[in-house]
């Protein structure tokens, strides 16, 4: 019995734990309490060893077995064998002798028409950044064309020196030179003079020109380089011209960006001692200060320049200004690489006329010109260009001028006075001015197959249209070219040059005091072809002979109203390489 209590004692016991137990467990649960955890140490892990397995385990098998030791043995059995391997030859390359070069020569040669042509070329190095040069050149003739009333000799001589200057950050140079020029107007008119009406005048006129100037261009700096030039120009019947010109150019720097600028002065005056028509004195004088800004955009195969022009122009005899702004606009697209180029652009420009480039163009002009500006309002043109090969080049383009007060060459009248000067016979050219529009297409192939051979084709067709002449005198219709250098081989060499110039247009007029306009006739002065040609032997390294030959077609076309030129000619002569 005593057991039996005990027991059940001890389950009175645990049920009333257990009911204890569950009250904390819904107190607690439905209590949250704040607790604190005191760390004793912070938790560092460490990576322990790796149990490895060995290369070779131990074996605790019953039975090991040991390898077994093999041995190779090998049989050698001769065989004959009759190839012989070849030994490498490096292959021969043909190297051709360098040529020496010298850095002077001198050439002479005498020729048909009593002709003579000499040219000195001199260049010494005074040190590694100094040189110091010259040349002196003669071409003249005697004369002797057909059907030529009076003397129609020519000379023409230059003589000039130079220094330049090549130092780290910049360059230099300096040069002086002077040219005496003689003529002759032996263009009398054949429909109104014969051999024994030819007026007792001297038709001889000499032009003298002195220049001086220098350029200089800087390394990495704002202004990349600069020019100077002046010019003084006269002839023996008391005419004269000064010309100075001034340049700049600056790479200016705009938001980040480079504006490339170029400044220019430009001041041109001369005097005549008559006009055309009376005794008069006639003075002329024109000062320009020009600004060309250009900007250049790049994307992948896109170039585009973006520019303008702007002309401040002072007439100094006639007292007046004026104010030129023209485009400058040129973009090229690499449509195919080098094979295939497309280009264009929009420019204008106020060109400076002179008594110095009118008599270089055409060196019968009378001393009696009005000298003014010609204003280029545009030049607008698209082209195309790129390689054929890669020794062949072309490039074709379109083009189409406007342009105001452009000089046109045109025949003087023939004046009844006496005494007869020498260029007032029908035998000299004025200069006229019109406003004229031009078309043009213009083509070029040039073929560059080795450094031996060499060929180049020109075209160009212009279409013209006047608003007060009825033509725009003296100029073609149609000009081509070819040229052609070939070396044959180390000694010969040879080459040609083939002109074409087309039809232009003059006017002839009858004799008179003041000629009106109804008492002149149109002329057309027939299209001509001229080919020349030369051939040359390299005796050795110094010396070399040659013969040329010019209008070979002895043609005897006029290159002006009245003014045949020479038939066919042969000149002969050498040239001299030297150092000192």
């Amino acid at each position: 019995m005593k057991k039996i209590k005990n027991i059940i004692g001890v389950a009175i016991l645990l049920v009333s734990a257990n009911t204890i137990a569950q009250e904390e467990r819904k107190q607690t649960n439905d209590t949250i309490d704040t607790q604190v955890v005191n760390v004793v140490k912070p938790y560092t892990p460490k990576v322990s060893d790796a149990f490895k397995v060995k290369e070779i385990p131990s074996l605790d098998d019953d039975e090991t077995t040991t390898k077994k030791e093999i041995k190779y043995n090998i049989f050698s059995i001769p065989v004959a064998s009759t190839f012989t391997p070849a030994k490498g030859k490096a292959a021969v390359v043909d190297k051709a002798k360098q040529e020496k070069l010298y850095d002077n020569y001198a050439s002479f040669g005498v020729g048909t028409y009593t002709s003579i042509l000499g040219e000195v070329y001199l260049n010494h190095a005074l040190s590694r950044s100094e040189n110091v040069g010259g040349y002196i050149s003669h071409h003249s003739s005697q004369g002797g064309i057909d059907n030529v009333l009076l003397d129609d000799k020519f000379s023409d001589s230059k003589i000039n020196i130079n220094y330049s200057r090549n130092l780290r950050d910049y360059s230099w140079n300096v040069d002086a030179g002077y040219r005496h020029q003689v003529f002759n107007w032996y263009g009398l008119p054949l429909s109104t003079y014969d051999e024994n009406s030819v007026p007792e005048i001297d038709p001889q006129h000499k032009y003298f020109t002195f220049d001086f100037g220098g350029e200089i261009e800087f390394d990495d700096r704002m202004i990349k380089k600069g020019s100077m030039r002046f010019r003084r120009f006269a002839d023996d019947l008391e005419s004269g011209e000064n010309r100075f010109i001034a340049k700049a150019n600056i790479d200016i720097p705009i938001s980040g960006e480079l504006v490339n600028t170029t400044f220019k002065i430009d001041y041109l005056g001369g005097t005549f001692d008559r006009n055309y028509f009376t005794n008069d004195e006639f003075k002329y004088g024109n000062f320009q200060v020009g600004l060309s800004p250009s900007y250049q955009l790049k994307q992948d195969d896109l170039t585009v320049n973006l520019g303008f022009s702007a002309y401040y122009l002072n007439d100094t005899e006639a007292s007046k200004n004026k104010f030129f702004v023209y485009p400058k606009i040129t973009a090229s697209y690499r449509v195919v690489n080098e094979v295939l180029i497309a280009y264009g652009g929009i420019e204008g420009d106020l060109i400076q006329n002179s008594y110095y480039d009118f008599a270089n163009n055409n060196p019968f002009v009378s001393p009696t010109l009005f000298v003014t500006p010609t204003d280029q309002q545009y030049n607008a043109y698209v082209g195309l260009k790129g390689k054929l090969s890669n020794n062949m080049s072309y490039n074709l383009r379109g083009n189409y001028y406007a342009e105001n007060n452009k000089a046109l060459y045109k025949n003087n009248p023939l004046l009844n006075v006496t005494p007869h000067d020498g260029y007032t016979n029908g035998n000299s050219f004025g200069v006229v001015y019109d406003d004229v529009t031009t078309f043009s297409i213009f083509g070029e192939l040039n073929v560059d197959i080795n450094r031996n051979f060499n060929l180049g084709i020109k075209a160009e067709y212009f279409n013209y249209s006047t608003d007060n002449e009825s033509e725009a005198w003296n100029l073609p219709d149609f000009n081509a070219s070819l040229f052609m250098d070939y070396q044959i081989d180390e000694h010969w060499f040879a080459g040609a040059n083939l002109f074409y110039v087309g039809e232009r247009k003059d006017v002839a007029s009858i004799e008179g005091s003041l000629i009106p306009e109804d008492t002149s006739t149109v002329m057309s002065l027939e299209s001509y072809f001229d080919a020349n040609a030369h051939v040359g032997y390299r005796i050795n390294e110094r010396w070399s002979a040659y013969i040329k030959a010019n209008n070979i077609a002895n043609q005897d076309y006029e290159r002006f109203l009245n003014y045949p030129v020479q038939g066919i000619q042969f000149l002969a002569g050498t040239t001299y390489k030297f150092d000192f």
